[in-house]
């Protein structure tokens, strides 16, 4: 199901995807099976989606990400990939830094994700954090700085250690 207010320039869209209001897919993206995409979701060139995943409303994910299955981006979350951006520098080599969000992962409303790091399987990135570094699995990430406070189970819930 793709809005008729969209915008899709990639026919790579799994089965079961649903595209809503106002949402640019920008060509050569892979979007996988079973997906969400909400309203005023921006997909740029290249990105990678895996499948059965959630990306809430006003979300803007950029070139170098890669969202692996099972993740849900929650609403507002901004996605990085220049960690030296210029306005005065364009078609600079190198500029992009990958990101990759690995399998199941939970990233909390208005987290900023900044480029090139690694947020591992079934963490849980909480609303309005900073990610600035690698997240291991089943971590749970708070703040801004943010940093790992405690460990979830597969279902998002804290663990008691």
């Amino acid at each position: 199901m793709i809005h008729k207010t969209a915008i899709v320039e990639t026919e790579d869209i799994g089965n079961g995807t649903m595209i809503w209001f106002w949402t640019h897919v920008r060509k050569g993206s892979k979007i996988g099976k079973n997906c969400m995409l909400a309203q005023n979701i921006y997909i740029d060139q290249n990105v990678r989606i895996g499948n059965n995943v959630r990306i809430q409303n006003n979300v803007s994910v950029y070139e170098g990400v890669t969202l692996g299955d099972n993740v849900f981006v929650g609403p507002s979350v901004v996605f990085t990939n220049d960690l030296h951006p210029r306005a005065f520098l364009r078609n600079r080599e190198n500029k992009i830094s990958p990101t990759l969000v690995k399998k199941g992962a939970t990233i909390g409303a208005n987290a900023t994700i900044v480029c090139g790091v690694t947020i591992g399987e079934y963490a849980m990135i909480g609303a309005g954090a900073l990610v600035t570094k690698d997240v291991p699995p089943y971590s749970l990430f708070l703040g801004a700085p943010g940093k790992v406070v405690g460990k979830v189970n597969k279902e998002g819930y804290k663990c008691t250690e």
